[in-house]
Protein backbone atom coordinates (compact mmCIF):
# COMPACT_ATOMS: atom_id res chain seq x y z
CA UNK A 1 0.00 0.00 0.00
CA UNK A 2 3.24 1.94 0.85
CA UNK A 3 4.35 1.60 -2.29
CA UNK A 4 1.16 2.36 -4.25
CA UNK A 5 0.68 5.25 -2.46
CA UNK A 6 4.70 6.48 -3.24
CA UNK A 7 4.17 5.92 -6.92
CA UNK A 8 0.57 8.24 -7.05
CA UNK A 9 2.48 10.97 -5.67
CA UNK A 10 5.06 10.26 -8.24
CA UNK A 11 2.87 10.42 -10.88
CA UNK A 12 1.20 13.47 -9.62
CA UNK A 13 4.10 15.12 -9.28
CA UNK A 14 5.14 14.55 -12.54
CA UNK A 15 1.60 15.81 -13.76
CA UNK A 16 2.21 19.08 -12.27
CA UNK A 17 5.43 19.16 -13.66
CA UNK A 18 4.02 18.78 -16.76
CA UNK A 19 1.47 21.62 -16.54
CA UNK A 20 4.19 24.26 -15.19
CA UNK A 21 6.43 23.68 -18.16
CA UNK A 22 3.57 23.68 -20.77
CA UNK A 23 2.77 27.25 -19.00
CA UNK A 24 6.26 28.62 -19.05
CA UNK A 25 6.14 27.13 -22.75
CA UNK A 26 3.17 29.13 -23.66
CA UNK A 27 4.61 32.58 -21.43
CA UNK A 28 7.24 32.20 -23.73
CA UNK A 29 6.01 32.16 -26.69
CA UNK A 30 3.43 35.36 -25.31
CA UNK A 31 6.39 37.19 -24.11
CA UNK A 32 7.90 36.75 -27.21
CA UNK A 33 4.41 38.27 -29.27
CA UNK A 34 4.35 41.37 -26.17
CA UNK A 35 8.23 42.17 -26.60
CA UNK A 36 10.04 40.21 -29.24
CA UNK A 37 12.30 38.95 -26.79
CA UNK A 38 12.99 35.30 -27.26
CA UNK A 39 13.63 33.53 -23.98
CA UNK A 40 14.37 30.55 -25.57
CA UNK A 41 17.79 31.64 -26.40
CA UNK A 42 18.24 32.79 -22.38
CA UNK A 43 19.63 29.85 -20.12
CA UNK A 44 15.97 28.56 -18.82
CA UNK A 45 16.99 27.52 -15.33
CA UNK A 46 18.38 30.70 -14.46
CA UNK A 47 15.89 33.27 -16.37
CA UNK A 48 12.75 30.77 -14.79
CA UNK A 49 14.01 30.88 -11.17
CA UNK A 50 14.48 34.86 -11.33
CA UNK A 51 11.01 35.25 -13.32
CA UNK A 52 9.20 32.65 -11.04
CA UNK A 53 10.25 35.03 -7.63
CA UNK A 54 8.65 38.32 -9.52
CA UNK A 55 5.67 36.17 -10.41
CA UNK A 56 5.05 34.82 -6.89
CA UNK A 57 5.54 38.18 -5.27
CA UNK A 58 3.01 39.70 -7.78
CA UNK A 59 0.30 36.75 -6.25
CA UNK A 60 0.36 35.63 -10.21
CA UNK A 61 -0.90 32.37 -10.46
CA UNK A 62 0.63 31.32 -13.61
CA UNK A 63 2.93 32.16 -15.76
CA UNK A 64 0.24 33.10 -18.29
CA UNK A 65 -1.12 34.90 -16.21
CA UNK A 66 1.01 36.85 -15.64
CA UNK A 67 1.26 37.78 -18.93
CA UNK A 68 -1.67 38.64 -19.86
CA UNK A 69 -1.50 41.22 -16.64
CA UNK A 70 1.70 42.40 -18.44
CA UNK A 71 -0.44 43.18 -21.50
CA UNK A 72 -2.27 45.75 -19.76
CA UNK A 73 0.56 47.29 -17.22
CA UNK A 74 3.11 48.77 -18.57
CA UNK A 75 4.66 48.66 -14.94
CA UNK A 76 4.48 44.86 -14.65
CA UNK A 77 6.14 44.66 -17.82
CA UNK A 78 9.10 47.01 -17.36
CA UNK A 79 9.71 45.34 -13.64
CA UNK A 80 9.85 41.65 -15.63
CA UNK A 81 12.31 43.29 -17.87
CA UNK A 82 14.06 44.73 -15.10
CA UNK A 83 14.08 41.28 -13.72
CA UNK A 84 15.71 39.81 -16.30
CA UNK A 85 19.06 41.43 -16.10
CA UNK A 86 20.93 41.41 -13.11
CA UNK A 87 22.37 44.97 -13.17
CA UNK A 88 25.40 44.99 -10.88
CA UNK A 89 28.49 47.20 -12.39
CA UNK A 90 30.45 50.04 -11.49
CA UNK A 91 33.19 52.40 -13.02
CA UNK A 92 36.24 50.48 -15.06
CA UNK A 93 35.31 46.90 -13.46
CA UNK A 94 38.15 44.84 -13.28
CA UNK A 95 40.72 48.25 -13.67
CA UNK A 96 43.40 45.72 -15.28
CA UNK A 97 41.32 44.74 -18.15
CA UNK A 98 40.63 48.39 -18.96
CA UNK A 99 44.28 49.45 -18.50
CA UNK A 100 45.05 47.18 -21.56
CA UNK A 101 42.31 48.72 -23.03
CA UNK A 102 43.67 51.73 -22.82
CA UNK A 103 46.94 50.47 -24.56
CA UNK A 104 44.83 48.63 -27.21
CA UNK A 105 43.28 52.34 -28.18
CA UNK A 106 46.70 54.04 -28.09
CA UNK A 107 47.44 51.24 -31.24
CA UNK A 108 43.65 52.30 -32.89
CA UNK A 109 44.69 55.97 -32.62
CA UNK A 110 47.74 55.52 -34.75
CA UNK A 111 45.96 54.64 -37.34
CA UNK A 112 42.13 56.18 -36.74
CA UNK A 113 41.93 59.74 -35.98
CA UNK A 114 38.12 59.44 -34.53
CA UNK A 115 36.60 56.30 -33.17
CA UNK A 116 33.53 54.57 -32.61
CA UNK A 117 32.63 52.69 -29.64
CA UNK A 118 29.48 50.66 -29.11
CA UNK A 119 28.97 49.47 -25.03
CA UNK A 120 26.17 46.42 -25.62
CA UNK A 121 24.14 45.83 -22.59
CA UNK A 122 25.55 48.76 -20.96
CA UNK A 123 22.98 48.95 -18.06
CA UNK A 124 23.17 51.80 -15.69
CA UNK A 125 25.74 53.23 -18.00
CA UNK A 126 29.16 53.11 -15.66
CA UNK A 127 30.60 51.24 -18.57
CA UNK A 128 30.00 53.74 -21.12
CA UNK A 129 30.91 56.21 -19.22
CA UNK A 130 34.28 54.98 -18.04
CA UNK A 131 34.68 54.99 -22.02
CA UNK A 132 34.27 58.31 -21.97
CA UNK A 133 36.70 59.05 -19.48
CA UNK A 134 39.36 56.67 -21.39
CA UNK A 135 38.88 58.30 -24.83
CA UNK A 136 38.80 61.65 -23.71
CA UNK A 137 42.28 61.45 -22.67
CA UNK A 138 43.10 60.99 -26.20
CA UNK A 139 40.49 63.03 -28.22
CA UNK A 140 39.11 66.28 -28.55
CA UNK A 141 35.53 66.15 -28.22
CA UNK A 142 33.67 65.23 -31.29
CA UNK A 143 36.64 62.92 -32.11
CA UNK A 144 34.86 59.95 -30.44
CA UNK A 145 31.58 58.78 -30.13
CA UNK A 146 29.75 56.17 -28.03
CA UNK A 147 26.97 54.16 -28.65
CA UNK A 148 25.38 52.60 -25.41
CA UNK A 149 22.50 50.13 -25.73
CA UNK A 150 20.20 47.99 -23.21
CA UNK A 151 17.09 46.29 -23.29
CA UNK A 152 16.00 47.69 -20.28
CA UNK A 153 14.51 50.94 -20.65
CA UNK A 154 14.36 51.76 -16.98
CA UNK A 155 18.44 51.47 -16.61
CA UNK A 156 18.86 53.38 -19.50
CA UNK A 157 16.80 56.21 -18.28
CA UNK A 158 18.97 55.93 -15.06
CA UNK A 159 22.24 55.93 -17.38
CA UNK A 160 21.47 59.35 -19.18
CA UNK A 161 20.86 60.92 -15.63
CA UNK A 162 24.24 59.83 -14.40
CA UNK A 163 24.26 59.98 -11.17
CA UNK A 164 25.59 56.99 -9.11
CA UNK A 165 26.70 56.06 -5.27
CA UNK A 166 29.94 56.45 -4.24
CA UNK A 167 30.78 52.63 -4.55
CA UNK A 168 30.46 53.05 -8.02
CA UNK A 169 33.18 55.01 -8.25
CA UNK A 170 36.06 52.55 -6.05
CA UNK A 171 38.19 52.33 -9.43
CA UNK A 172 38.22 55.48 -10.26
CA UNK A 173 41.21 57.19 -9.44
CA UNK A 174 41.64 60.69 -7.47
CA UNK A 175 42.06 62.59 -10.33
CA UNK A 176 39.38 61.00 -12.62
CA UNK A 177 36.94 61.96 -9.78
CA UNK A 178 37.92 65.17 -9.90
CA UNK A 179 37.61 66.03 -13.14
CA UNK A 180 35.01 63.68 -14.27
CA UNK A 181 32.37 63.87 -11.23
CA UNK A 182 30.86 66.69 -9.22
CA UNK A 183 29.58 65.70 -5.79
CA UNK A 184 25.93 66.12 -4.82
CA UNK A 185 25.24 64.85 -0.87
CA UNK A 186 26.21 61.24 -1.17
CA UNK A 187 25.80 61.04 -4.91
CA UNK A 188 28.28 61.87 -7.41
CA UNK A 189 26.93 63.31 -11.06
CA UNK A 190 28.98 62.97 -14.11
CA UNK A 191 30.31 65.93 -15.78
CA UNK A 192 28.14 67.01 -18.80
CA UNK A 193 30.98 67.06 -21.28
CA UNK A 194 31.72 63.46 -20.86
CA UNK A 195 28.25 62.60 -20.80
CA UNK A 196 27.77 64.70 -25.06
CA UNK A 197 29.43 61.77 -26.75
CA UNK A 198 27.24 58.96 -25.53
CA UNK A 199 23.77 58.51 -26.95
CA UNK A 200 21.30 56.25 -25.22
CA UNK A 201 19.31 53.49 -26.88
CA UNK A 202 16.95 50.88 -26.08
CA UNK A 203 18.48 47.17 -28.08
CA UNK A 204 17.96 43.65 -27.86
CA UNK A 205 21.23 41.93 -28.92
CA UNK A 206 19.46 38.65 -29.84
CA UNK A 207 16.89 39.97 -32.16
CA UNK A 208 17.81 43.24 -33.25
CA UNK A 209 20.24 44.41 -35.71
CA UNK A 210 23.44 45.39 -35.13
CA UNK A 211 23.35 49.34 -34.57
CA UNK A 212 26.02 50.35 -36.79
CA UNK A 213 30.03 50.48 -37.49
CA UNK A 214 32.45 50.54 -34.49
CA UNK A 215 36.16 50.45 -34.01
CA UNK A 216 35.67 49.10 -30.50
CA UNK A 217 33.01 47.03 -29.07
CA UNK A 218 32.98 46.26 -24.92
CA UNK A 219 29.62 43.78 -24.31
CA UNK A 220 30.86 42.18 -20.96
CA UNK A 221 29.54 39.98 -18.42
CA UNK A 222 25.73 39.46 -20.35
CA UNK A 223 27.06 36.70 -22.09
CA UNK A 224 26.56 34.44 -19.30
CA UNK A 225 22.58 34.66 -19.14
CA UNK A 226 22.19 32.89 -22.71
CA UNK A 227 22.33 29.71 -24.06
CA UNK A 228 25.17 28.33 -26.75
CA UNK A 229 23.17 29.39 -29.86
CA UNK A 230 22.02 32.99 -27.87
CA UNK A 231 25.87 33.15 -27.66
CA UNK A 232 26.31 31.93 -31.06
CA UNK A 233 24.02 34.42 -32.17
CA UNK A 234 25.50 37.69 -30.22
CA UNK A 235 29.07 36.75 -31.50
CA UNK A 236 28.49 37.19 -35.06
CA UNK A 237 26.38 40.56 -34.12
CA UNK A 238 29.49 41.60 -32.31
CA UNK A 239 31.32 41.11 -35.28
CA UNK A 240 29.43 42.13 -37.76
CA UNK A 241 29.32 45.03 -35.95
CA UNK A 242 32.93 45.88 -35.71
CA UNK A 243 35.07 47.86 -38.92
CA UNK A 244 38.14 46.48 -39.91
CA UNK A 245 40.84 45.47 -37.47
CA UNK A 246 38.06 46.95 -34.81
CA UNK A 247 38.65 45.17 -31.23
CA UNK A 248 36.04 43.21 -29.71
CA UNK A 249 36.12 43.59 -24.82
CA UNK A 250 34.83 40.60 -23.13
CA UNK A 251 34.02 39.80 -20.29
CA UNK A 252 36.13 37.43 -17.78
CA UNK A 253 34.14 35.06 -18.01
CA UNK A 254 33.22 35.18 -21.79
CA UNK A 255 36.19 33.73 -23.80
CA UNK A 256 35.51 32.69 -27.12
CA UNK A 257 36.84 29.14 -28.05
CA UNK A 258 36.85 29.13 -31.89
CA UNK A 259 37.15 32.96 -32.67
CA UNK A 260 38.17 32.37 -36.34
CA UNK A 261 34.08 31.08 -36.77
CA UNK A 262 33.27 35.05 -36.61
CA UNK A 263 36.20 36.17 -38.54
CA UNK A 264 37.79 37.41 -35.04
CA UNK A 265 41.66 36.55 -34.00
CA UNK A 266 42.33 36.50 -30.05
CA UNK A 267 44.49 40.12 -29.45
CA UNK A 268 44.88 39.27 -25.51
CA UNK A 269 42.98 37.52 -23.07
CA UNK A 270 39.40 38.69 -23.26
CA UNK A 271 40.07 40.88 -26.25
CA UNK A 272 39.64 39.72 -29.85
CA UNK A 273 40.52 41.78 -33.17
CA UNK A 274 38.17 41.84 -36.76
CA UNK A 275 40.27 40.09 -39.35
Amino acid sequence: MGHGFSQSIETGDQSMNAVADKDYEQFKQMFFQLTGINLSLYKEDQMKRRLNTLRIKREMPSFVSYCLQMRKSDQLLKECLSRMTINVTEFFRNRQRWDVLESKLTALLSVKPRISAWSAACSTGEEAYSLSILLSKYLQPGRFSILATDVDEKVLQQAHEGIYLERALESVNPEERDRFFRRDGLLYRIDEKLKQPVRFLRHDLLSDPVPGQFDLVVCRNVLIYFTNEGKKRIYRKLSESLNSHGVLFVGSTEQIFHPEEYALKPAETFFYEKG
